[in-house]
């Protein structure tokens, strides 16, 4: 048991450091923290098969894999290139699905302008593409990335929807600078639910 500990301890301590992670990164993907990688790491413990196959799944490697010493050259570099190749694939995906946001509210813009020229808030199509684009940023950050980013980016989801709020009133002279007032307890739910979140992340004993 103590030989099977130390394979796995060896494997996935170098497969984390050929994808360029730290320990706590690692712990972070895995919903753990950083002492319980760094247990796994120097044979103190061993991850239950769910945690494993997760690993196996992150580097892009069977549970096999992480269970032998003896592996091919080739096998160890391949799952890190096809990794960060994916990892490059989402963020592109991502870019793109952001501009075509805007590129729609290009069209919007232009749309506008020229079926009603006397309209002079056309200018609002661009306001609201910014909390447009925080919204795709949150899907795709929920599905590909890092979670624990999605409480940053719904606090500035919140602050630019007040902003395009407050942008949209100000044209008819209603200048309610008070509605972003409402962002701080909004801030205060959101930071709260993050330091919740934070708490979740589970350590072997």
């Amino acid at each position: 048991m103590d030989e099977l500990k130390n394979i796995i301890a060896e494997n996935i301590q170098l497969l984390r450091r050929d994808a360029g992670m730290t320990q706590a990164s690692l712990a972070e993907k895995l919903n753990y923290t950083d002492k319980a990688v760094s247990k796994w790491e120097r044979g103190e413990s061993v991850p239950d098969v769910a945690v494993l196959r997760d690993i196996a799944e992150l580097f892009g490697v069977t549970v096999d894999y992480l269970l032998h010493r003896e592996h091919e050259r080739k096998a160890e570099i391949i799952p890190i290139h096809s990794k960060k190749r994916r990892v490059s694939n989402h963020a592109s995906i991502t870019c793109m699905s952001i501009i075509l946001v805007w590129l729609l509210a290009t069209f919007a813009f232009v749309l506008i302008d020229i079926i009603t020229p006397g309209i002079t808030t056309h200018w609002l199509a661009f306001v609201y593409a910014v909390p447009m684009s925080m919204i795709v940023w949150l899907i795709f950050n929920s599905i590909w990335f890092c979670r624990r980013r999605n409480f940053l980016i719904i606090s500035l989801l919140m602050w630019t929807v007040l902003a395009s709020v407050y942008l949209t009133l100000l044209p008819f002279n209603a200048n309610l600078w008070q509605i972003f007032g409402l962002g701080i307890p909004g801030q205060a739910i959101i930071f709260l639910w993050s330091r919740l979140r934070s708490a979740s992340p589970k350590e072997d004993e």
